[in-house]
């Protein structure tokens, strides 16, 4: 293991598979994320203006550089349907170095 806490991993919730599957291809398209994993039936229970709120999303879990995330937050929120899309980062303190090269390769960034 390599210590890499140049990556993050972002949580983003969707209101359906379909939503998170086209903010997920954007973000790798535009090379904003390496990879979006799209994982379905997550129940979230928040409180929103007010009220106990119980809602059925889609998790998305989003593989990118830290240097990118202001972009890849700004870009979620223009995709979003909600007034306020649930975005945040973990750092990547270690994980395999053939995965680090993946990210590279993906992201488009030059090798260390």
């Amino acid at each position: 293991m390599t210590a890499r806490a140049e990556y993050l991993v972002v949580f983003v919730t969707a209101r359906n598979r379909d939503e998170a599957e086209a903010i997920g291809a954007a973000l790798v398209e535009e090379r904003l994320a390496a990879c979006v994993n799209v994982l379905t039936a997550c129940r979230s229970i928040y409180r929103w203006k007010g009220k106990l709120v119980r809602d059925d999303e889609v998790l998305m879990v989003v593989k990118t550089e830290r240097k990118r995330f202001a972009t890849l937050e700004r870009r979620v929120r223009e995709l979003h349907s909600y007034e306020v899309p649930e975005v945040i980062a973990f750092p990547l303190t270690d994980l395999s170095p053939s995965y680090a090269d993946f990210l590279r390769e993906a992201l488009g960034v030059d090798s260390p």
